[in-house]
């Protein structure tokens, strides 16, 4: 029987980097897998993820609850078919959980599974901004958590864990909350019992996807390039997939980061000195050069408000080299 684990948690709190952590500390003697799903339709975190000791399967496009509910059915299948001792559920920042529990508390899936604690990641300046508290998704994920994960300890103010602290003596029901930085978490937590509650039922609808907004380059009968556009639940994302000829300048590629006016940038693209790594949140840029090039390159902008994309792609075209 598979041990499945929801890790939730609103944009930009950690899930990927706590996945990491974890898949870092997998016993060598286990099989694990990893469900991925996107709001954005490139697909960045099945990237970040590669190559982790684990079976990876990528939905990207949408929220689990909404248009991806028969993807996330057929992708959970197939993954169950391998048998893996472990499975883990990541779904988008944006995400409703209540489906996806429903779905893995059904009768079907009580003899391939065991249903164990969601861990919900909440970074606690999230809780300053009116914005993020007042999203449902944000609310309703937190309501669903068995454990809270507040991360990014290290990026915290005094405010932030007064803050908190004011938080965590209004949660209802209580429940454990571990602070801690990088997803650093202990193994065990993963073993710790589902406790099945009435979770609210979502109001939001995922529009379908943009018929506009498409864009290719073609050299020789071939697409060099594509972007891809995605809306809902009051965000847009906008991502590029470059194909692996494409080699891209660091230093050109991460002030177009730093200068790009959007909530959110995540990417991992090829250099001449391998892949460059990026993850940028509210003016908090995170990079990381490794040696080995990934086979193409892809970034993905997600932002509460529409952005001027086209201007923004201009900018992202002139960091190629030539």
């Amino acid at each position: 029987m598979t041990r499945v684990n929801l890790i939730t948690g609103f944009l930009g709190s950690g899930k990927t980097t706590l996945l990491c952590h974890l898949l870092a500390a997998r016993p060598p003697e286990e099989k694990w897998a990893v469900l991925v799903n996107e709001f954005g339709e490139i697909g960045i975190d099945g990237a970040l993820l590669a190559d982790r000791g684990a079976t990876l399967k990528e939905i990207p496009g949408g929220c689990l609850c909404c248009v991806n509910g028969l993807p996330m059915q057929v992708g959970l299948n197939m993954l169950l078919n391998s048998k893996p001792d472990r499975l883990l559920i990541e779904p988008t920042g944006l995400g409703h959980p209540r489906q996806v529990l429903q779905m893995l508390s059904a009768p079907v899936y009580q003899t391939w599974l065991q249903l164990n604690a969601t861990l919900t990641l909440l970074d606690a300046r999230q809780l300053s901004e009116p914005r993020i508290v007042a999203n449902e998704s944000f609310r309703d994920q937190l309501i669903a958590a068995d454990i809270i994960i507040a991360n990014k300890r290290d990026c915290w103010d005094q405010e932030d864990h007064q803050r908190l602290a004011d938080w965590q003596l209004q949660m209802q029901p209580p429940r454990p909350l571990l602070e801690t930085e990088f997803g650093q978490i202990p193994l065990s937590l993963l073993d710790t019992p589902y406790q099945p509650r009435d979770l609210p039922l979502p109001h939001h609808h995922h529009p379908a996807k943009p018929a506009s907004g498409l864009a290719a380059i073609r050299l020789d009968g071939e697409a060099r390039w594509r972007r891809a556009l995605n809306y809902g639940q009051g965000y847009s994302a906008c991502g590029w997939l470059f194909d692996g000829d494409t080699l891209f300048d660091s230093g050109a590629l991460l002030e177009w980061v730093r200068q790009a006016p959007v909530d959110r940038v995540k990417g991992v693209m090829r250099t001449t000195e391998g892949t460059l790594r990026i993850n940028c949140q509210a003016n908090e840029l995170q990079s990381k050069t490794l040696a080995s090039p990934p086979p193409d390159s892809r970034i993905e902008i997600i932002h509460s408000q529409q952005a001027d994309w086209n201007r923004l792609q201009s900018a992202l075209l002139k960091c190629r080299l030539r």
